[in-house]
């Protein structure tokens, strides 16, 4: 019976060294970090911006695709017309 309370107390000893150890080391400064203030947002106008900027985006998109096409459609009625000669 008495080796268990020898056991006992010898992890109950090694358990405070390295409880003490843990404190001893030195902690990570802390620092307040401020959230990220995020300006009042009125909704009416952000949505109706959003949307027209959206809608420049697609009409400029739709204004590439018809002069690529139309470059590529004069290029091929060019070189059919080189080959024909």
């Amino acid at each position: 019976m008495v080796n268990w309370k020898a056991d006992l107390d010898a992890l109950v000893e090694e358990t405070m060294a390295f409880a003490r150890r843990i404190r001893v080391q030195p902690s990570m400064p802390r620092t307040i970090v401020e959230p990220n203030r995020i300006p009042p947002i009125d909704w009416n106008k952000s949505e109706r911006a959003g949307i027209q900027a959206r809608l420049a985006n697609f009409r400029a998109h739709q204004r590439r695709f018809e002069s690529e096409r139309e470059d590529h459609a004069a290029a091929e009625l060019k070189r059919m017309w080189a080959s024909r000669s």
